[in-house]
C-alpha cells in the first residue's frame, strides 16, 4: 500500500485528502499546511495526522500531492523530491521556466514520478476527443471563472500568476496533446483588471502542421465556462469540461447530421489521484509528465511576455 501525504489544505489541497482517504490502494499518512488549523480539521475529518513538520510527514510516505501556492512550488516540490518521494505537483509546475526545468531534473536524478496536475487530461470529455480520429484543423476554447474570493493574509488562490498560467495553461496543455504540433506563431493580447497581473487573455496558435487554435481564459467573468470546439475535416465537436457533455455534427449526404456524444461521467480529479497511485505503484509513465508540463509552461510564458512586451 503507497503512503501518501498532502501539502498544502486548501481549496484544492482539501479534495486531495478526501479523495485519498476513499482510494483503497493508499494510505494516507497525513498533511501539513501553515495554517495549522485548517489542517487539523481536516485531518480529523478523513482519519489522517494533520503535522507541524514538513520533515516529519516526508519520513513516513512514499508519495505526495503538492497543492500549495504556485510562486512555492520549488522550494516545497525541490526538497521533497530530494528526499525520495514521487510527486503529484498542481500545475503549473512552477513559477518559472528555470525553476520546472530544475524540478524536471531532480526527479530524473533521483528516478523519481514527477506528475503534473493538469487534470482536465482525466475528464470524461478528454477520453472521447483523444479517440476521434482525423487531425484537427481549428480548435476554440473558452475557459472562464469568477474572480477567486479573498483570503486572510494571502493573494486570492491563483492570482499569484497571470490567469495565462493560472487557467489557459490547461488549454495550452491539452492542445499540445491533441495537435501533437511544433507551435509556429503566437499572437496574444491581455489585461489586468482586479490583480496585478492578467486576469483576461485571449491567443491564437498557429501550429507547423496547419492547425490554428483560439483560446480564451479569464478569471473576472459572471458565470463558470470550460468549453471546446474542434473542427476535423469533415467534423465538428462542440464539448462541455464541466456538464461532461456535448455533440458531434458531422457531413452527411442529406446534410449535417447532429449527434450527442457518449460520454460517461467521471470525477476527473479522483481519476488523476488514483492514476498517481498506480503511476508510483507500478513506477508507470503518468499522463501529464513534468517534461510536458514544463513545456505547456513554456509557451505559456512566451505568452505572457508577448501581452507585456505589447502593453509596454
Amino acid at each position: 500500500m503507497i503512503k501518501v501525504g498532502v501539502f498544502g489544505t486548501g481549496s484544492l489541497g482539501r479534495h486531495h485528502v478526501r479523495i485519498y482517504s476513499e482510494i483503497e490502494e493508499v494510505e494516507l499518512i497525513g498533511v501539513f499546511d501553515v495554517n495549522k488549523e485548517v489542517a487539523e480539521e481536516l485531518a480529523a475529518a478523513h482519519g489522517c495526522k494533520a503535522f507541524d513538520d514538513a520533515d516529519e510527514l516526508a519520513s513516513l510516505i512514499d508519495a505526495a500531492s503538492i497543492v500549495v501556492p504556485t510562486d512555492l512550488h520549488r522550494k516545497v516540490a525541490g526538497d521533497l523530491l530530494e528526499k525520495g518521494i514521487h510527486l503529484l505537483v498542481e500545475k503549473p509546475i512552477a513559477s518559472t521556466t528555470q525553476e520546472a526545468a530544475e524540478l524536471v531534473k531532480i526527479a530524473s536524478e533521483n528516478d523519481l514520478i514527477l506528475q503534473v496536475g493538469h487534470v482536465e487530461r482525466f475528464n470524461p470529455v478528454m477520453t472521447y476527443l483523444e479517440e476521434l480520429p482525423g487531425v484537427p484543423r481549428f480548435i476554440e476554447a473558452h475557459r472562464l471563472s469568477p474572480y477567486p474570493p479573498p483570503r486572510e493574509g494571502m493573494l486570492p488562490r491563483g492570482t499569484e500568476v497571470s490567469v495565462v498560467l493560472d487557467l489557459m495553461i490547461h488549454d495550452i496543455e491539452l492542445l499540445l496533446h491533441l495537435v501533437d504540433s511544433e507551435i509556429k506563431q503566437v499572437n496574444a493580447v491581455g489585461v489586468s483588471v482586479l490583480s496585478p497581473s492578467e486576469d483576461i487573455a485571449n491567443v491564437r496558435l498557429e501550429f507547423e502542421n496547419g492547425c490554428v487554435a483560439n483560446i480564451t481564459a479569464s478569471r473576472i467573468s459572471p458565470e463558470p465556462m470550460r468549453k471546446i470546439r474542434t473542427f476535423f475535416n469533415d467534423a465538428y465537436v462542440s464539448l462541455d469540461y464541466q456538464e461532461q457533455s456535448g455533440y458531434v455534427h458531422r457531413k452527411s449526404a442529406t446534410g449535417i447530421i447532429r449527434e450527442e456524444v457518449p460520454i460517461e461521467k467521471g470525477d476527473a480529479l479522483t481519476n488523476e489521484l488514483r492514476s498517481f497511485a498506480q503511476c508510483v505503484e507500478t513506477y508507470g509513465t503518468p499522463k501529464v509528465s513534468g517534461e510536458h508540463a514544463s513545456k505547456a509552461l513554456r509557451i505559456a510564458v512566451d505568452i505572457t511576455e508577448q501581452i507585456r512586451a505589447s502593453a509596454s
